[in-house]
């Protein structure tokens, strides 16, 4: 932006309000849960991941063969590098598909190129039916949308492998690098206005630069179009992620998980926040987070069986025990990981 009009962006990632607010409600359950301890700070840990070594099962929306053929093969560089399947269901040359009209889940990751935007649910809320907002058709539940590369099907962005990774890489419980509270993006960001910023908008209602060249500030600049977010979701988007459900490996500037925001964004140039990759490969940093999350060996599957076993003995898995949603499907994960 520099004192230059800014290119209108594309929308950024983003989940509807209702599966974000889903999300909330559960994510404090669970950290409440968490913090009694005796084995139980596994639900914030590690119930986002796939179970090692199992086949993720994935269908597509929309799209024609062609396309689906070309995410497969985007995505093989995603599980080359760890202990997971993904099983798109090839059939006599046809891959899985799922409708808006099912009414039993098809599969655990549903793609769609229909909606809006790229984004995707997180690990295991991919396919969980209480992250849902059935009136956008979006969340875990039969029928819906758990991830979507909008748009794949007319036209594709210039570095769509890498959009297919990122979104894929989500899936799979990865988590944004510039979200990563080791990382420097929080103190980098340009969150505010600049002293004085008078409001200013293009003829597209973008805020630009008043006349006197002082520059709005992120929350200012995406709360016009195309993206008109509040602040809260800001936040919840841009804002560095200090929970212990998030497994933050080094901060990693060549990860296809770290965006590419205008200059304006950052405080510096170059940023420290600022990517160095191509934004279509995994990097090295990104190949060892798989490792660590989906390890082949049997010493860190062991690992993972022992912390699931210690976490539902605490929560009890005796049969006939009346459970909330939430708990019902955290016993349901702990139970796949103990028998995998």
């Amino acid at each position: 932006m520099d004192g230059a009009e800014p290119v209108l962006d594309p929308m950024l990632e983003s989940l509807p309000d209702a599966v974000v607010a889903a999300m909330e409600v559960r994510d404090a359950w669970r950290k409440r849960v968490a913090e009694q301890g005796g084995g139980l700070e596994f639900l914030i840990s590690d119930l986002a991941r796939w179970r090692p070594g199992s086949a993720v099962k994935v269908a597509f929306l929309d799209g024609d063969t062609a396309l689906h053929q070309d995410i497969v093969d985007a995505t093989k560089q995603i599980t080359d590098a760890c202990h997971l399947e993904l099983d798109f269901g090839l059939v006599n040359g046809k891959f899985r598909r799922w409708k808006t009209t099912d009414t039993a889940r098809v599969a655990d990751i549903q793609v769609s190129f229909d909606k809006g935007g790229f984004w995707s649910l997180v690990g295991t809320d991919s396919n969980d039916p209480n992250i849902s907002d059935p009136a956008n058709g979006i969340g875990g539940g039969p029928g819906q949308r758990s991830l979507n590369l909008g748009g794949f099907a007319t036209q594709r962005p210039a570095r769509w492998k890498g959009t297919a990774r990122h979104e894929f890489m989500h899936a799979l419980a990865f988590h944004h690098s510039h979200q990563n509270m080791r990382g420097p993006c929080k103190d980098e960001f340009r969150w505010e206005d600049d002293p004085g910023y008078v409001p200013t908008t293009d003829a597209r209602g973008v805020f630009v630069p008043d006349p006197a060249g002082r520059r709005p500030g992120i929350y200012t600049y995406l709360a016009g179009p195309p993206n008109r977010w509040s602040r809260g979701k800001v936040d919840h988007n841009l804002r560095t992620v200090e929970s212990p459900d998030v497994i933050a490996g080094p901060f990693d500037t060549d990860s296809v998980m770290l965006y590419q925001f205008q200059a304006f964004f950052y405080k510096t140039s170059p940023s420290p926040c600022g990517p160095t990759g191509n934004g279509e490969d995994l990097s090295d940093g990104d190949k060892r987070g798989l490792r660590l999350i989906y390890p082949h060996t049997e010493e860190g599957m062991s690992d993972i069986k022992t912390r699931a076993g210690a976490a539902l003995d605490k929560m009890g898995d005796e049969a006939g025990i009346e459970r909330s949603p939430f708990e019902a499907r955290v016993v349901e994960l702990l139970n796949g990981l103990v028998n995998a």
